[in-house]
């Protein structure tokens, strides 16, 4: 007979029986069977003075206690075994404590999700951070332990000054808390305990969204919870107290939760392992309020409420979260104001607006933009898969010209429209955030959509002129059919003056939508320079709108596309001064020029192109 399992069992039954006896509750507490730690008998709270276990110390067979909040805000006791020491597990000199978790909550929950950071103490004296779990569906609480001695070493870490943290682009680290999945062979056997990313006031399908476009470093598992961020949770921050990094606040939530190891007068340590390992951050921290602790062998986490800010997460490092008390994190106001027009749906007009902030970081701020503007969208009751939207908006930057938002978004037979508004956003911001030369914070979003509940697209169906045989300064007349979704056909006449000196010979007039134009103003130039911050902000202002019809000139002429800026026409002497600059891809040079003539608003998001070729004659 295996003698310890037998033991095992006996204390699974234990566990089990004393959580059926408490209801959903796990606070009831009953005696432990032979071999297993009295709970009664461990210290119910953190040292008050704070010592550190000399990691050479390590043995297998020693015992201790750690401290999590199961339920509320204080933390509570559970026995813990040592079973020894891992060397170079989690990277060079990184090591790792193996121990076994002891008591009826852990016996019953298991590891948990948010538990990561929990303080392990032997003799009154602080290990590190419970911080790893061990296997996917484990019999028994078994973890891995990050030694405090490598959490301390994040404060030591470089930090460069905020303007750069929010400019430089960081590569995406491999995930830190990856989102549980069905185990496989290639599953790693050990991994970071899950940290909740709480999401309040998001729909499911704005949850998968986040899931589709996060940043490899930030996919955790999602928990359940809220804000209750006016409410003040009072006394100081403690040793296995839950402890939230907040992504995004206001109206929207999206808060990441794991608990505290260290704290002294200046700072706290958290988690034992990184949340986004993107180094230096700036990120609101807040005190928690944990309402339950769900128990699955699948996926067990803690329902949590983010309480008061009491300051900012600055480090997010390898083996810790570091936070400073009383510091204010850098945050950037976003204001999502919509209506919706129910007059053709038969109701009455709807207004929403939602006020909320998000944090200022190269690799998050895209992202989260993107699932509160995809989410605002699904908030009014008109909202259907026809619904189409006008978005204007700004977004402002210390010490550049403001980004304008000017365009119409229709849905298509595969994406709905609030997917694209919310995807065209996110291009947006990733264009800011991943230009070097940006040294200045954005400042604010503004942002305003108008809901019109009908799909508003229409494709250019064919093109003439009222005559091909032409002289230079003419005025012709161009004849466009348009067909919009569901609807009749629609026949747009549109004058046109062509210039006095061009030369005789063949010339091509082309009808199109607004993102042919922008090809052929701004070509795509493969390994050019990157454009600076000014150049980029002023291409991004000059994109034609989508629902607009536009007439243009592919003149015989040079044209160049340098800084973010079009030259059309210009003359051969130019064009030649211009060549090297070609040779060290900052500029690019095209025999034809797209010189725009005409262009008229058609109310609904346009697509596709007709060429007439006219033939310019002597005078």
């Amino acid at each position: 007979m295996d003698v310890y399992k037998l033991v095992k069992d006996i204390r699974k039954a234990a566990a089990l029986m004393v959580a059926l006896a408490g209801g959903a509750s796990l606070c009831a507490q009953a005696p432990q069977p032979a071999g297993s730690t009295n709970i009664a008998n461990l210290p119910s709270a953190p040292p008050a003075v704070t010592k550190f276990f000399p990691l050479s110390q390590i043995h297998r067979g020693l015992q201790g206690v750690a401290y999590t909040v199961f339920e509320g805000t204080n933390p509570e006791p559970m026995g813990v075994e040592i079973l020894g020491l891992l060397h170079n597990a989690i990277g060079p000199r990184q090591d790792m404590i193996l121990a076994r978790l002891e008591g009826p909550k852990p016996d019953y929950t298991g590891v948990v999700a948010g538990m990561s950071g929990s303080p392990v103490y032997i003799n009154g004296e602080l290990v590190g951070a419970l911080s790893y779990r061990i296997g996917m569906f484990s019999k028994e609480p078994i973890a891995g332990i990050t030694p405090i001695q490598q959490m301390l070493g994040v404060e030591n870490q470089p930090a460069g000054p905020a303007e750069e943290i929010a400019a430089a682009p960081v590569p995406a680290p491999e995930p830190a808390s990856a989102a549980v999945a069905a185990p496989d062979a290639a599953m790693p056997l050990m991994q970071p305990i899950e940290t909740p990313l709480i999401f309040s006031g998001f729909s499911p399908q704005a949850l998968q969204f986040w899931k589709e476009h996060a940043p490899a470093g930030l996919m955790p598992v999602e928990g359940i919870g809220g804000s209750e961020s006016g409410d003040a949770q009072p006394g100081p921050l403690r040793p296995g107290d839950a402890v939230s990094a907040v992504l995004v606040r206001g109206d929207l939530d999206i808060a990441a939760t794991c608990t505290v190891t260290y704290v002294d007068p200046h700072r706290m340590l958290a988690c034992g392992h990184p949340i986004t390992q993107f180094g230096p951050v700036s990120m609101p921290m807040t005190k928690a309020d944990v309402l339950a602790t769900l128990p699955s062998p699948y996926d067990a986490f803690k329902i949590i409420n983010t309480t008061q800010t009491i300051g900012s997460i600055t480090e997010d490092r390898q083996s810790a979260i570091m936070g400073v008390f009383g510091r204010t994190a850098r945050m950037i106001p976003v204001t999502l104001h919509v209506t919706s027009d129910g007059v053709a749906a038969g109701q009455p007009a709807q207004h929403e607006t939602l006020h909320f902030q998000v944090i200022d970081q190269p690799q998050i701020t895209p992202t989260a933009v993107m699932v509160a503007v995809y989410q605002g969208l699904m908030e009014e009751n008109g909202y259907s898969a026809l619904t189409s939207y006008r978005l204007e908006g700004t977004v402002r930057l210390d010490g550049y010209p403001s980004v304008k938002l000017n365009s119409l978004v229709a849905p298509t037979d595969s994406i709905p429209a609030n997917l694209q508004t919310a995807l065209e956003l996110g291009l947006r911001f990733a264009r800011l955030y991943t230009n070097a030369s940006r040294r200045t914070p954005i400042e604010s979003v503004d942002l305003e959509v108008a809901a019109i509940p009908r799909r508003l697209t229409a494709e250019i169906e064919s093109a003439q002129v009222s005559r091909k045989e032409v002289h230079a300064g003419d005025t012709i007349t161009v004849n466009a059919t348009v067909l919009p979704w569901h609807g009749e056909p629609r026949n747009i006449r549109v004058p046109v003056t062509l210039p006095a000196n061009l030369p005789p010979g063949p010339v091509r007039l082309l009808v199109s939508d607004g993102p042919t134009l922008d090809r052929l103003m701004q070509p795509p130039m493969p390994g050019a320079q990157p454009l600076d911050m000014s150049a980029t902000i002023a291409q991004m202002n000059s994109t034609h709108p989508s629902d607009q019809l536009y007439v243009t000139l592919l003149a015989p002429e040079a044209q160049a596309a340098v800084e973010g800026h079009t030259l059309s026409a210009i003359p051969l002497s130019l064009a030649n001064v211009l060549q090297p600059m070609q040779q060290n891809r900052s500029l690019q040079l095209n025999g034809e020029s797209a010189v725009p003539m005409a262009s008229l608003p058609m109310n609904a998001v346009v697509s596709g192109l007709q060429v007439v070729t006219l033939h310019v004659e002597e005078q």
